[in-house]
C-alpha cells in the first residue's frame, strides 16, 4: 500500500525559505513520478513541480525559479521553497504515480496522495 507523509510545513515571511520532505513507503520508488500540488483556501489543487524516475522535471510557471523538487535513491521527494510570497501560502501535498516517463502537474492522473502540510508566508 502505497503510504506518502509530509513534512517541513511553517509559517515564513515573505522572501524566506522552507524545505518540504516527502517519505513514502509501500512501492518500488524507480517505478513511480512525484510530485507536489498546493491548494489554498477557496481555490483548487494546483500543480506545483514532478519529478519523474529519470530525473526529469518540470514546474508551474508560478514557482518557476523559486522552487526546487528533488528526490534520493530511495521513494523520498523534496521541495525546496526560496524567495516565498504571500501567494505561495496553501496546504502543500505530495503526491505520486506509477508511470515513469511522466509529466503532468493534471491532480487527476495522481492517485495516491499524502495527508498535507501547511505553509503560510506572512508578514
Amino acid at each position: 500500500q502505497v503510504q506518502l507523509v509530509e513534512s517541513g510545513g511553517g509559517s515564513v515571511q515573505p522572501g524566506g525559505s522552507l524545505r518540504l520532505s516527502c517519505v513514502a513507503s509501500g512501492f518500488t520508488a524507480g517505478h513511480y513520478s512525484m510530485a507536489w500540488f498546493r491548494q489554498a483556501p477557496g481555490k483548487e489543487r494546483e500543480g506545483v513541480a514532478i519529478i519523474d524516475s529519470f530525473g526529469r522535471t518540470m514546474y508551474s510557471d508560478s514557482v518557476k525559479g523559486r522552487f526546487t523538487i528533488s528526490r534520493d535513491n530511495f521513494a523520498n521527494v523534496y521541495l525546496q521553497m526560496n524567495s516565498l510570497e504571500p501567494g505561495d501560502t496553501a496546504m502543500y501535498y505530495c503526491a505520486a504515480v506509477q508511470r515513469r516517463w511522466f509529466l503532468s502537474l493534471l491532480a487527476s492522473d495522481f492517485p495516491n496522495w499524502g495527508q498535507g502540510t501547511p505553509v503560510t508566508v506572512s508578514s
